[in-house]
């Protein structure tokens, strides 16, 4: 008799919830419980459970076990609702931060790249201070400048604005200094052709 109200243990211990089976466990103690109330059942009881639904969920939802897990799962279910509650209260503070995240990225990207770009700036121009054809223009005008500064020597010694020996010794020191960028400046030059 109780195993025709129970059915096979497969087929109470499974229930379907969509595709995925789920396998309830019933403690002894409680099953035990179960068992005594059923006991005290008739057969015409029994059958009148078995055959009419609502006697069945009547009689289902009077057993303590039943009550007990009514009740966690109410529990559980304002539980849920409050800190879904609580996390939606939260909601505009967490936009808010993520706003002002977005904002602090987007400033600090921007210094990142005007940093960049002035430091490829800086790059271009000492590049271009470096390039051998800059070099060759400062060799260049730096061999004009002491052309420049021979031409006022020997005119100061015209003049009689300074005597011959520094003069001499000025000189000579100039046009040694004038050789050496005119050699350096054909030496570059030559390289730079061949």
């Amino acid at each position: 008799m109780f195993k025709s109200f129970w059915g096979s243990e497969e087929q109470h211990n499974e229930q379907s919830y969509g595709d995925r089976p789920v396998v309830s466990r019933i403690p002894p103690n409680e099953a035990a419980g179960i068992v005594v109330v059923l006991k005290d059942k008739s057969a015409s009881e029994l059958q009148k459970l078995l055959s009419n639904k609502d006697a069945y969920q009547q009689f289902l939802h009077s057993l303590d076990i039943v009550q007990n897990q009514i009740h966690l799962r109410n529990e559980l279910r304002n539980e849920t609702i409050q800190l879904a509650k609580h996390n939606l209260e939260k909601e505009p503070h967490i936009r808010e931060l993520r706003n002002q995240c977005q904002i602090i990225r987007a400033t600090e990207l921007a210094t990142a790249r005007e940093k960049l770009n002035e430091l490829e700036k800086q790059k271009q121009e000492i590049l271009r201070f470096y390039s051998p054809t800059s070099l060759l223009h400062r060799l260049q005008e730096s061999m004009h400048k002491t052309e420049e500064e021979s031409e006022a020597l020997h005119q100061q010694l015209l003049d009689r604005e300074i005597d011959l020996t520094t003069f001499t010794h000025k000189y000579k020191r100039l046009r040694n200094l004038y050789h050496k960028r005119s050699l350096t400046h054909l030496a570059a030059n030559t390289s730079l052709v061949g």
